[in-house]
C-alpha cells in the first residue's frame, strides 16, 4: 500500500494530510504556525502517521505548499493556487470558481472539470478581506472569533463598515461600541464588509458556479451569507474548508507517483 502526503504551510496555520492509493484521506491535522512553521509541519506529519500506523519510509510521495513551501524537506513544491485547485475540484466535480480566504491573504480561482487553473486573481497587500481581518475586529468586540457567525445571525441590521484598510475600520468598530450599537449588528457589517471585498476580488475573475469558498473564514456563515448576497450566487463550503490545500498537494502527490511508474 502507498501512502501520501500534502502539507501546507501558511501564514498563520500548519495543516497536513495523508491519502491513500485510492485518494481516501486518512488522517490530517491543523495547527498555529507561528514563527516555527516548519516545525510545526513536521510534528504534525509525525502526529498523522503515528495515528495511522505509519512510518516515513512509507510515505511514496510527499508535496509541500503555501508561504513556508520552501522550508520543508519535502520531495516537491507546488503552488497553492494549483493545490487549492486540485484539492477542490476532487471534492466538487462541478467546481468552476474557488474562492480562498486565508489568514493574510485572499484569492478567487476559475478552474476548468478536473480542477486546471484558467485564471486567478489575489489580494496580498493589505488584511483586509482576509481572516486577519475578522480576527482584529474579534479583538475589538472582545469576542471569539468563533463566535462572529452566531452573532451576525442574530442582527436585526448591519452596521455600516466602510474603510478599505483594517485599521480604520477597527476604528470604525470602537465607535459604533461607544455608540452603543448591538454587538450583532457590528459583527453584521463586518461580515458585509469582508464579503465586499472578497466578492470584488472574485468578480475579476467572472465567478461562475458551482462556487467553493474555502480556508478558515469558510466556517463563518455570517460571511457565507453575505457573500451569497454580494455574488448572488449559492456557494458550497467543504467539510474541513481549512485543509482543501493540503488535500490537493496529497492527491498531486500521488498524481506524480503514479505518472512516474
Amino acid at each position: 500500500m502507498s501512502y501520501f502526503m500534502g502539507v501546507d504551510i501558511g501564514s498563520l496555520t500548519v495543516k497536513v494530510v495523508l491519502i491513500d492509493g485510492e485518494g481516501r484521506v486518512l488522517g490530517s491535522a491543523v495547527d498555529r504556525s507561528g514563527y516555527r512553521g516548519k516545525e510545526i509541519a513536521r510534528e504534525l506529519v509525525d502526529k498523522v502517521l503515528s495515528e495511522q500506523g505509519i512510518s516515513r519510509e512509507q510515505l511514496a510521495r510527499t508535496i509541500a505548499t503555501g508561504y513556508g513551501r520552501i522550508t520543508f524537506p519535502a520531495d516537491d513544491e507546488v503552488s497553492e493556487i494549483t493545490c487549492q485547485a486540485r484539492g477542490i475540484a476532487h471534492l466538487f466535480e462541478n467546481a468552476r470558481t474557488i474562492i480562498d480566504i486565508g489568514g493574510q491573504d485572499s484569492k478567487a480561482i476559475k478552474i476548468l472539470p478536473g480542477g486546471k487553473v484558467i485564471d486567478f486573481a489575489m489580494n496580498d497587500k493589505c488584511a483586509a478581506g482576509t481572516g486577519r481581518f475578522l480576527e482584529v475586529m474579534a479583538g475589538a468586540l472582545e469576542v471569539d472569533v468563533k463566535e462572529l457567525g452566531n452573532l451576525a445571525a442574530k442582527a436585526r441590521k448591519r452596521c455600516t463598515i466602510s474603510s478599505t484598510c483594517t485599521v480604520f475600520a477597527e476604528s470604525e468598530v470602537i465607535s459604533q461600541i461607544s455608540q452603543g450599537a448591538p454587538k450583532t449588528d457590528i459583527v453584521a457589517g463586518i461580515c458585509e464588509a469582508i464579503a465586499g471585498r472578497v466578492a470584488a476580488l472574485a468578480a475579476r475573475v467572472g465567478p461562475e458556479p458551482e462556487i467553493v469558498l474555502t480556508g478558515g473564514v469558510a466556517l463563518n456563515s455570517g460571511v457565507v451569507k453575505a457573500l451569497e448576497e454580494k455574488l448572488k450566487k449559492r456557494i458550497s463550503v467543504p467539510p474541513e474548508p481549512v485543509i482543501s490545500a493540503a488535500l490537493g498537494a496529497a492527491l498531486i502527490a500521488r498524481d506524480k507517483a503514479t505518472k512516474n511508474k
